[in-house]
């Protein structure tokens, strides 16, 4: 069969995707908004056989849009910035390009849904935080809580008891940072005091070939303004007053001990199993799982992402990358070569109805 045209939006992760596409030998198909397209038309054109631009992300439904990608066999990546700018409705019942991934499984991400995230870990068996009302709060808490006008990003908020919560919320309200709206809608749970782990995985279409899964690495997150508070000393920290706003603009690499490895592979292992039952077909692609390994060593996940993670760092700074390649016996630079593995073996086959849905 041949090769089908790897298609993305113009965002979060796009240039991570062209890099693995172009480097395994696929044709290209960039969907970028107008005005924010010239870090993909220009600077790095080269990665993209296909540029498309649009008003706006949301006309990708639109059905011209649809019947050109169709038109070039397009096999869409899906990334957190399609989620956001197209939604997941939309996704689920209009989007008509086959995806690489489960597509039912995006909108789990998103927290407040009957079945979100929360939902879907507590489902496979996976500790999370403990969840709390803004009138139950009875330690150190972070409130997530969606930044106003800003659909990608959040403004967590730190509080300790219900005094604090009303307190700080009010400021941030006055201070224009979130709305009452966003605020009703945020998730309360207990902060773990314990270092951060981004556990990245890519989970096979092609299991039978590839096995189920495989851990791709580690990074953490680098935030505004909480990155260059903490760069600053404890007593100059206290001397400022400003509300933290965990606002995600790149990553860092990190490792983990291997005596602590076998604590993300079981979590992971449980989520393909509650995926597969709750979710249908199961999980295809990149994922990840944020969370933090406690001094009592237990993996306590708060965050999943059920698509491709956004992480570049991931590829050269992990350890991982390394032992892939001997096991591929080809040079596996980049997480999501393993994606573009996975989809050229589904090709070979015949088989890209069981690598996308």
């Amino acid at each position: 069969m041949k090769k089908p045209t790897i298609g993305m939006i113009g965002s979060h992760s796009a240039e991570e995707i062209g890099v693995a596409a172009k480097a395994n030998g696929f044709e290209t198909v960039v969907v970028c908004q107008k005005g924010r397209d010239k870090l993909y038309s220009i600077y790095n054109n080269h990665l993209y056989d296909h540029i498309i631009v649009l008003d706006k992300f949301g006309d990708i439904i639109n059905k011209e849009v649809q019947d050109e990608l169709m038109e070039l066999d397009t096999l869409w990546i899906p990334n957190r910035s399609f989620s956001v700018y197209v939604g997941y409705d939309e996704i689920e019942t209009k989007f008509e390009v086959p995806i690489y991934g489960n597509r039912s499984i995006l909108r789990v991400e998103e927290r407040g849904f009957p079945k979100d995230q929360y939902w879907l870990l507590e489902q496979s068996g996976i500790r999370i935080p403990k969840q709390m009302t803004p009138d139950t709060i009875d330690r150190l808490a972070i409130v997530k809580v969606q930044q106003k006008n800003r659909p990608l990003e959040r403004a967590f908020f730190y509080v300790s008891n219900p005094t604090d919560y009303d307190k700080t919320s009010q400021r941030m309200i006055d201070e224009g940072l979130i709305t009452e709206e966003d605020l009703r809608l945020a998730t309360v749970e207990e902060f773990i005091v314990a270092p951060r782990f981004n556990a990245n995985f890519q989970a096979y279409a092609m299991n039978n070939y590839f096995g189920d899964i495989d851990l791709v690495g580690f990074d953490d997150r680098v935030q505004t303004n909480l990155s260059g508070l903490l760069n600053l000393p404890a007593e100059d920290q206290m001397k400022l007053d400003i509300k933290i706003v965990n606002e995600e603009v790149g990553h860092k690499g990190v490792t983990m001990r291997e005596s602590k490895k076998p604590l993300v592979y079981e979590a992971a292992e449980l989520l393909l199993t509650g995926v597969k039952k709750h979710f249908p077909p199961r999980m295809i692609g990149l994922f990840s799982l944020q969370g933090a390994i406690t001094k009592e060593s237990e993996f306590v996940v708060f965050d999943l992402s059920p698509r491709v993670p956004g992480a570049p760092c991931v590829g050269p700074t992990s350890p991982e990358m390394r032992r892939l390649s001997l096991k591929f016996k080809r040079d596996v630079q980049t997480p999501m070569d393993l994606c573009m593995i996975d989809i050229a073996r589904a090709a070979q086959e015949d088989a890209l109805s069981d690598a996308s849905t």
